[in-house]
C-alpha cells in the first residue's frame, strides 16, 4: 500500500477540479499525443479508440475528474480501480510502462493549464499519480501471480491455434482457440474477456480485448466478433482467421462475471454483439445449475443480424429455469413473429422490471445507448444499484454512474 498523500497535495487536487472540469479532455488528447511519440507505448493501446470520436481520452478525462473528486476519500473509486487494472492485465501493461504515462500527463496539464500548473500543483499531481500507480501495479501483480499459478494459466502473450470458425450471423462470426501448445486453458469466469496482440501488413502492431463466448473449460476458448465497417481487426479477423492461424493471446480478465455458485434470479440482458459475455453465462448456469430462474432477453435489429438464435433456444430447451425473450427493433420481411422473435421494438427497462421477480441480479451488456436506457431505467424503478451489473465494449467514456442518471425508459 502506498504512503497516504499529504494533506497539501490533497487540497491542491481538490482545488485543480473546476479546471479538469473544464480541461480535462484537452489534457487527456494531449497526454496520448505526447506518449504515442514512443511507437512501443502507442501499440500497448486500441488504437481504434483514439479516432476522432476520442472515446478514450474521454473515459480517460472522466477518471481523472473523479479521482480528483475523491483524492480525500477514494472508496467510491474501488471499483474503477478494478476495472483498469484488469484491463491493464488483458493488454500486458507492466510496471516500467508506468514512467512513461507520468511524464506525459505531467507534461499535458502544464500545456493546457499554462500559468495556472505551477510547480507545487505538477508537484501534487505527479504525487497523486505515483499514490494511484502504486495501488494498480499491486492489484496487477496479484492478478498477473494468480494467473500463472492457475491450472493452465500464463502471463504475457501466448500462442493459440483458430480451430473452427462459425458464421453466427450475417455480421458476426465465432472463433475457437486452442492452445497451439497443446496444453490446458486457465478457466475463465463467465462473462470475461481475452486480450489480444496483434500485428498485421498495413495495419501494424494493434491490441484488442473480445468477449469470451462460451462456458468455462479446459481445452479451449470461443470469441465471437462483430465485423465492424470500420474496424481494421475485426474486419481481419472475418477475412483472414481460418482454422490453423495463430494468434497471441493474454489471459482471461476482467471484472463483469456471473456468480457461477448463487442460485439467485438472473437477468441476461444483451443488445446486438453484446450477447457474447451473455452466452458464457447462460452456457455455465445450464451446465451447472439448470433450474435457477434464469431470464435471457436480447435485442437485436433483426434476423439477419441475431447471433446464435439457435443455440440459445437450444439451452433453453435442456434448462427449466430459463425463459428467453427476443426483440427485434426492424424485423426483416422473412423474420416471422412468434418463431423468429416474440416482440418487436427494443428492449426496455419497464418490460425487464415487470417480468422478473424482485430480487434478480441484472447482467447488461451492449450499445451505449442501449446500456443507458436499460440500466438508467432500471435504476429510475428503483432496482438497487448494487442488482445492476453491466460491462462497456471499450472505454467507458461516460463515468459509469452517469449511466445511473438517465431516465425511466
Amino acid at each position: 500500500m502506498p504512503a497516504p498523500l499529504s494533506d497539501r497535495t490533497i487540497a491542491l487536487i481538490k482545488a485543480t477540479v473546476p479546471a479538469l472540469d473544464q480541461h480535462g479532455l484537452a489534457i487527456t488528447r494531449r497526454m496520448y499525443e505526447l506518449m504515442f511519440r514512443n511507437p512501443a507505448i502507442a501499440e500497448l493501446f486500441n488504437q481504434s479508440h483514439q479516432d476522432a470520436a476520442g472515446a478514450q481520452p474521454k473515459a480517460l478525462a472522466g477518471a481523472v475528474l473523479a479521482y480528483a473528486r475523491h483524492i480525500d476519500n477514494l472508496a467510491p473509486m474501488a471499483g474503477a480501480v478494478e476495472r483498469i487494472a484488469q484491463k491493464h492485465v488483458a493488454l500486458n501493461i507492466l510496471p516500467e510502462h508506468y514512467p512513461h504515462v507520468a511524464t506525459a500527463l505531467l507534461a499535458a496539464i502544464g500545456d493546457v493549464l499554462g500559468d495556472a500548473a505551477t510547480d507545487e500543483v505538477l508537484a501534487a499531481w505527479g504525487e497523486a499519480y505515483w499514490f494511484l500507480a502504486e495501488l494498480l501495479i499491486g492489484r496487477e501483480a496479484a492478478i498477473y501471480r494468480d494467473l500463472a499459478a492457475a491450472p493452465g494459466g500464463w502471463n504475457g502473450w501466448r500462442d493459440f491455434a483458430v480451430e473452427e470458425v462459425v458464421e453466427e450471423s450475417s455480421v458476426i462470426r465465432s472463433f475457437t482457440l486452442v492452445p497451439a501448445d497443446g496444453g490446458t486453458v486457465v478457466r475463465h469466469r463467465p462473462g470475461q474477456y481475452l486480450g489480444f496482440a496483434f500485428d498485421l501488413p498495413g495495419t501494424g502492431k494493434q491490441r484488442r480485448n473480445y468477449s469470451i463466448s462460451c462456458a468455462p473449460n479446459d481445452r479451449a476458448y470461443r470469441i465471437s466478433v462483430k465485423r465492424e465497417k470500420m474496424g481494421r481487426i475485426s474486419n481481419w479477423l472475418h477475412d483472414h482467421a481460418v482454422p490453423g492461424t495463430i494468434l497471441r493471446v493474454a489471459a482471461p480478465a476482467g471484472d463483469f462475471f456471473l456468480d457461477p455458485a448463487s442460485t439467485a434470479p438472473v437477468a441476461l440482458v444483451s443488445g446486438g454483439v453484446g450477447l457474447t459475455p451473455m452466452v458464457s453465462m447462460l452456457e455455465t448456469i445450464v451446465a451447472a445449475l439448470p433450474e435457477r430462474p434464469t431470464f435471457w432477453v436480447h435485442g437485436a435489429l433483426n434476423g439477419r443480424v441475431h447471433a446464435m438464435r439457435e443455440h440459445v433456444r437450444a439451452l433453453e430447451a435442456r434448462a427449466p429455469g430459463v425463459s428467453t425473450t427476443t426483440f427485434y427493433a426492424e424485423p426483416a420481411e422473412e423474420d416471422r413473429p412468434g418463431i423468429d422473435y416474440d416482440r418487436e421494438g427494443f428492449v426496455t427497462a419497464a418490460f425487464l422490471h415487470a417480468h422478473v421477480p424482485a430480487d434478480t441480479v441484472f447482467h447488461v451488456c451492449g450499445p451505449k445507448p442501449f446500456m443507458r436506457a436499460v440500466i438508467g431505467g432500471l435504476a429510475g424503478l428503483g432496482v438497487p444499484e448494487e442488482w445492476l451489473r453491466f460491462e462497456f465494449f471499450g472505454p467507458a467514456d461516460e463515468h459509469p454512474a452517469a449511466v445511473f442518471q438517465t431516465e425511466t425508459a
